[in-house]
């Protein structure tokens, strides 16, 4: 169990943390989540004694062991992958490494034997005769294949390094595991691996994540970083954000009475109970939820983006034709002579194993880009709003938001007062004095913000997406992904967020240097049809 007893951790004036008095338990999975910069990482660095708070202390229950995903890809460069993973069990690694020093003795004495005899007893009681199988074990499950193992981390990509500080977390059974964006950078396979591992997981996890479907696959609790505190909720990420949506609205209606919204309440409790007894993580988090009561459903103090397009003219029926599209990179194929068309009610999601790939498609269908060979022609009635992965280009300035958005302003509309661009930015949350915030020192999750504010300027009826959730927190990742499935335009876009995709597109294309995929299926759909894995092994290799 761990304890977090009155933790206070303060930078100057900026207070994260205020008198934090949390409990974590055995057998569950617990989802940190907050607005950016509210301090979810800073909070697992304060359990994992990285950080020290200014006040209070963390507890955890004698003899336990916790284990935490690195961030730092060249902690290890100097250190074989198998032997990385070894080193996620401290205790064991050390033990093994006292063992083999006194074996390396030129004087080995009796005193040595003794020695070395306990430390054989206390390295098998912990499992380490059968580490090295069962770190490489791991390791494949993971996608890190044999002939890497005993490779140097320097020697290998970063995408496969990932799966190896993910393998050292994991590595042991640790009874704290703390992950902090553990699905970055992986693939859809080794993700479904870590929620079914980590659904069969006893112990206790902690883990700070963007990805909704995730969360939800993996989470009994939510820890909810906001104002300064944190509090725990029952359930997953989707039960706790109905839940708190459900109970901001009930309690604006002055006409309900209590009774009635208590009956609602328990109502849309026991449907999620219901559910959650089909999902992973069932035992647990149908047990928690069947505990909830009406007084622990309470609304949630977030803000969310008002992420609403609206097209200034229907799309015609002619919407995109591409026409033997090709193009390479530093000597590789990107795409080969794709065609095909994009028609109208089509919300799109684009794959690939190569993400320059689906950045260099973009690029060229907004005219940023030259193809190599072929072309594309838009429809007539089409106006198109594009959100980049990369925005570096569009604030090099010194600009105030209000000045910049300004720029951007079609010029059919009349009449652009304040007023006027102050609805565009309050949408996304640009409130008060910030719309005099120079461009310049603006966040990552700022300056995506101010985009989809260009683009809401815009009134599209296509709209292109290049990772749009990236670099936002969950409150925008939700808007954003409700106001593309109420879109009544086109969607054209790609992102690693398994429910955007899930909930937005209904046709799949993925780009291979070899040609198209292309079906009309909604994303799980895609990713369970065993005949597409056969076409993706074709494609690539």
């Amino acid at each position: 169990m761990i304890n977090v007893n009155n933790v206070t951790l303060a930078y100057g004036k900026r207070v994260l943390f205020d008198e934090v008095n949390l409990g974590f338990t055995k057998g569950n999975c617990y989802g940190i989540i907050g607005a950016n910069g509210a301090g979810k990482s800073t909070f697992l660095k304060i359990i994992s004694g990285e950080i020290d708070p200014n006040k209070g202390t963390i507890s955890i229950s004698p003899g336990e062991r916790m284990a935490v995903l690195r961030q730092d890809q060249f902690e290890f460069d100097e250190v074989s992958v198998l032997d990385t993973v070894l080193m996620g069990h401290k205790k064991m690694w050390d033990v093994r490494h006292e063992k083999d020093t006194i074996y390396l003795k030129e004087d080995f004495s009796e005193a040595d034997g003794m020695k070395a005899a306990h430390l054989e007893e206390e390295f098998g009681e912990m499992g380490g005769y059968t580490s090295e199988s069962d770190a490489g074990t791991l390791l494949s499950e993971l996608g890190v294949k044999d002939e890497f193992h005993q490779t140097l981390m320097k020697d290998i990509g970063a995408n496969v390094k990932v799966r190896v500080l993910l393998a050292q977390a994991l590595f042991g059974n640790p009874d704290i595991l703390l992950l902090d964006e553990p699905t970055n950078n992986l693939d859809v396979e080794t993700i479904s691996w870590l929620e079914n591992f980590l659904a069969d997981y006893q112990n206790i996890v902690l883990v700070v994540s963007h990805d909704r479907h995730f969360l939800d696959a993996v989470c009994t609790h939510v820890a909810d970083v906001d104002k300064q505190k944190i509090k725990i909720y029952t359930g997953n990420y989707t039960f706790w954000y109905e839940s708190s949506q459900l109970a901001a609205r009930q309690a604006t209606d002055k006409n309900k009475k209590q009774e009635e919204k208590k009956k609602d309440l328990l109502e849309f409790i026991a449907r999620f109970s219901a559910n959650a007894s089909k999902s992973k993580q069932a035992t647990s988090r149908k047990k928690a939820l069947d505990k909830l009561v009406f007084e622990d459903i309470t609304p949630s103090n977030r803000k969310y983006p008002g992420i609403i397009f609206k097209p200034e003219r229907d799309a015609g029926n002619q919407i995109l034709n591409i026409e033997k599209l090709t193009k390479k990179s530093d000597g590789r194929t990107l795409f080969n002579n794709i065609s095909f068309d994009v028609v109208k009610g089509q919300k799109i999601a684009f794959l690939s194993r190569d993400p320059v790939a689906l950045t260099s498609f973009f690029e060229i269908i907004n005219n940023r880009m030259k193809a190599d060979s072929g072309k594309y022609e838009w429809g007539t009635t089409i106006t198109t709003a594009y959100l980049p992965n990369d925005n570096t280009e569009f604030f090099k300035g010194t600009l105030t938001l209000m000045d910049w958005l300004r720029q951007y302003v079609p010029p059919y509309v009349k009449d652009v007062d304040e007023d006027f661009l102050r609805g565009f930015l309050g949408k996304m949350l640009f409130s008060g004095d910030e719309i005099v915030k120079k461009t310049n020192v603006l966040s990552g999750g700022e300056k995506v913000r101010c985009m989809v504010s260009r683009m809401m300027l815009q009134n599209p009826n296509v709209v292109i997406l290049d990772e749009p959730t990236n670099h936002l927190d969950l409150e925008s990742i939700t808007a954003f992904n409700d106001g593309m499935v109420t879109f009544p335009g086109i969607v054209l876009f790609t992102t690693h967020d398994h429910q955007f995709i899930q909930t937005v597109a209904n046709r799949i294309i993925e780009i291979t240097p070899k040609g198209l995929i292309d079906r009309l299926y909604t994303y799980d759909e895609y990713i369970a049809d065993d005949r597409i894995k056969l076409l993706q092994e074709e494609m690539y290799n």
